[in-house]
């Protein structure tokens, strides 16, 4: 469903390496937000609902329908560092809603951030080319087989 590639935040690879984030072991979730905000790489300090001046969940669509609230959570989160490439995966699982008539209707952005970090950490962000709708049909966030994202390391 997602319409663009995943945009890593810029503060992420900060945080990473402070040891804000585990991406094995942290609850990492996948939020999805209006449009009353859009995400850039550049935001200062991206999170879901710590302390910052960016707090996504503010934007979160409706939990009405079957979406919960703080967003989707990935199964199961692993790395793989080989020839100076990290990949971030999710086990080759995909996210689903169902169909909902009392869903949201107006899902543009998917936020993913740690839920086990302080402050909810921002990772990155994903356009699912909304407006995207609940009450329309399931929703299937698919991520690519060969990875969710890929940091290269010189």
């Amino acid at each position: 469903m997602a319409r663009g590639d995943w945009q890593l935040f810029n503060k992420f690879l900060e945080w990473l390496s402070e040891g804000v984030f585990n991406l094995e072991t942290d609850t990492i979730k996948l939020g999805i937000i209006d449009n009353v905000v859009t995400p850039a790489q550049d935001t200062a300090t991206p999170t879901w609902d710590g302390t910052s001046s960016q707090e996504y969940d503010g934007n979160e669509v409706s939990t009405a329908g079957g979406y919960p609230a703080g967003g989707l959570t990935l199964s199961g989160p692993e790395t793989n560092l080989a020839s100076n490439v990290l990949t971030f995966d999710d086990d080759d699982s995909n996210l689903t809603l169902s169909q909902d008539g009392s869903g949201f209707t107006d899902g543009y952005w998917g936020i993913m951030y740690s839920d086990t970090a302080t402050n909810k950490n921002a990772i990155g962000y994903v356009d699912l080319g909304g407006p995207v709708s609940e009450q329309d049909g399931a929703i299937n966030l698919n991520f690519n087989a060969s990875g969710i994202f890929t940091v290269t390391l010189n």
